[in-house]
């Protein structure tokens, strides 16, 4: 059987010495003619690569009949195949086309349309858009856009129908001569230099059998190199997941070995599955197509391990907390940088095996206005998220007060545990935890109680009416002095002053700063100056009120009638004399009395003793 098939392919090379070409020398397609004339100088010289590799099965001849590959893939309109599948669906059609054209007679090349006669149509009637072989429906086509308009191709229907063709051909007889009879068929038999032909001419004939267009053992060790890899790479992903997550360069690079297996692997699958078992059939593209995938699942892998690693080394900055805010935020940004570039890696994906990438994208964009209706409350809550990073109003470990609280003892303080993207967690008072949605978190009153630089010390001191006005004076000057001494206390303001009556106290307003912002040192400082007011308030022989009402049992006495009388008269010699004071006093009175009052009092540091 070899010697036939060497002695054929020694007439086919010995005709195709001619039409050899130089390896760097592009295909021309610029005619149905030229197509035509390319195509079997490609046949020709395929079938001599081919005889000299089954003469003498080396890497050498094998690589040589394998670069023509692109060769004659670039004969055809690919443009409706995905293009994960382009080159093993280019190939096959060039096998079965070659088949077929054997079978038809040809017209000559000079009655088919060259590049002159296709100028001339041009200029006439319009481009010549497609050239028939007569008395089949194998069509050669311009290419109207893209990066190979016009040139002529077999036309993309054509590549759609070759096997339709091939099996409607095979009634036929061969007119030009072939390696062997259905070459197409004995192809599914060719292996890479590494499985020489004789191995497969060894193997039982039921190892032989096509099934889905490819022999069995074909699958067979399909199956056991992908078993093989994946098991290696289940293997190397548990071994990378052992230890746990710690955001070091060396936890990235141990979990980075996972993909990186998965690319080297699909390297080394790719050149097994395509190049030495060589799958054919229309479902031999499946090897590929999931190598393609893998491959690019492990880059997304790589780049969403590679922009989380970039945001925890950014968050390990002692400036920012882990649960705060900006933590998020960060977190946030390396997760949208690797989403989007997740999602450009999904298109490239979708477009590799065909899926139409831009009605997706259209889709997508129609579909998006639905999606954010249904999500809007996680949008109001991401919207609320960015005010809060923009304002900062609190940060994790602040405590604060929020919103408004009718109770009376205000339950809406804590301390805030958590800022995330949806929602804020406060430590209340109680030590329960209240999680607020982040849009209404936003939109509260917030009133931030770790901000204060100090805290208002503003104590309500209430004497008894008992009091008489020296021992008040007495008392508000000790305090003061007391205020002034404290090495806690601010001297500026440090305010104590009689501040009214009460219905049962004279009042005093304590107002100053105790220097802290820390809670429990202000309540011990405020406890302090609370145990200096009552030694204060008892030296001074005062004493505290205490809501209440004092009776008085007596016989009334009634009004002074003399100085009611007094009284009256007063009033009456304003009004003789055009000076009654109501509703304001003359003027001449008032600059009489402007700033005539013994303030401050006689015996005080400020009065004026002139």
């Amino acid at each position: 059987m070899y010697k036939r098939i060497a002695f054929l392919f020694s007439l086919i090379a010995v005709a195709g010495t001619a039409n050899a070409w130089h390896p760097l020398e592009p295909l021309d397609t610029s005619s149905p003619r030229v197509t035509i004339a390319t195509f079997l100088d490609v046949t020709d010289e395929v079938a001599s690569r081919y005889l000299d590799y089954v003469s003498s099965p080396s890497r050498e001849t094998f690589k040589a009949a394998w670069s023509l590959r692109p060769k004659y893939t670039a004969l055809f309109d690919l443009s409706n195949v995905p293009p994960a599948s382009r080159a093993k669906v280019g190939a096959e059609t060039f096998l079965l086309l070659w088949d077929v054209l054997a079978r038809v007679e040809l017209p000559p090349l000079e009655e088919i349309p060259d590049a002159a006669a296709v100028a001339t149509d041009e200029a006439k009637d319009g481009p010549a858009l497609r050239w028939r072989i007569p008395g089949t429906e194998i069509a050669i086509a311009r290419i109207e856009q893209g990066p190979r308009a016009g040139e002529f191709l077999f036309s993309a229907d054509t590549v759609a129908r070759a096997k339709e063709f091939y099996e409607l051909a095979q009634g036929l007889p061969y007119v030009r001569p072939m390696p062997v009879e259905k070459f197409y068929e004995t192809s599914r038999q060719i292996t890479g230099w590494m499985i020489p032909p004789n191995w497969v001419q060894a193997l039982p004939n039921v190892a032989k059998t096509l099934v889905l267009g490819q022999m069995l053992w074909k699958w067979f060790a399909i199956l056991a190199l992908f078993g093989l890899a994946g098991s290696a790479i289940v293997w190397v992903a548990r071994w990378g997941r052992r230890r746990a997550w710690s955001g070091t360069l060396p936890a990235l690079l141990r979990r980075a070995v996972a993909p990186l297996v998965i690319l080297a692997l699909g390297s080394v699958l790719e050149f097994l599955v395509a190049e030495q078992i060589n799958t054919t059939g229309r479902l031999g593209g499946l090897p590929d197509f999931a190598i393609t995938v893998a491959s690019e699942l492990a880059v997304i892998w790589l780049i969403w391990l590679t922009t989380s690693w970039i945001a925890e080394r950014v968050i390990t900055s002692p400036r920012i907390r882990s649960e705060g805010l900006t933590a998020q935020m960060i977190r946030l940004t390396a997760r949208s940088v690797g989403v989007l570039a997740i999602f450009a890696l999904i298109m490239l994906i979708a477009h590799e095996i065909g899926v139409p990438v831009l009605g997706l994208v259209a889709g997508a964009g129609a579909g998006g206005i639905a999606i954010a209706l249904a999500v809007r409350s996680t949008l109001e809550n991401f919207v609320g998220t960015l005010n809060l990073y923009a304002d900062r109003p609190v940060m994790v470990g602040d405590f604060c007060r929020y919103g408004e609280d009718p109770s009376h003892t205000w339950m809406r303080v804590g301390t805030i545990e958590e800022i995330g993207l949806r929602s804020t967690r406060i430590r209340g008072l109680d030590r329960t935890i209240t999680t607020i949605p982040n849009a209404e978190f936003a939109n509260m009153h917030i009133i931030n109680l770790t901000a204060r630089e100090r805290m208002l010390l503003n104590p309500k001191i209430r004497l008894r009416y008992e009091t008489t006005p020296d021992q008040l004076r007495v008392v508000l000057a000790n305090l003061r002095e007391m205020l002034l001494a404290h090495p806690r206390i601010t001297d500026d303001p440090a305010r104590v002053r009689a501040s009214g009556f009460g219905e049962s106290s004279v009042d005093v307003d304590v107002f100053a700063y105790v220097a802290t912002t820390d809670w429990n040192e202000f309540l011990a400082v405020q406890e302090d100056v609370v145990l200096r007011i009552m030694d204060i308030v008892k030296a001074a022989g005062a004493a505290f009120a205490l809501p209440s009402r004092t009776l008085y049992h007596g016989r009334d006495q009634g009004l002074d009638t003399e100085r009611q009388e007094a009284a009256g008269k007063q009033v009456r010699e304003w009004a003789s004399a055009h000076e009654l004071p109501f509703p304001d006093f003359p003027a001449s009175y008032r600059e009489k009395i402007i700033d005539t009052l013994d303030y401050p009092p006689t015996g005080s540091p400020k009065a004026d003793r002139g």
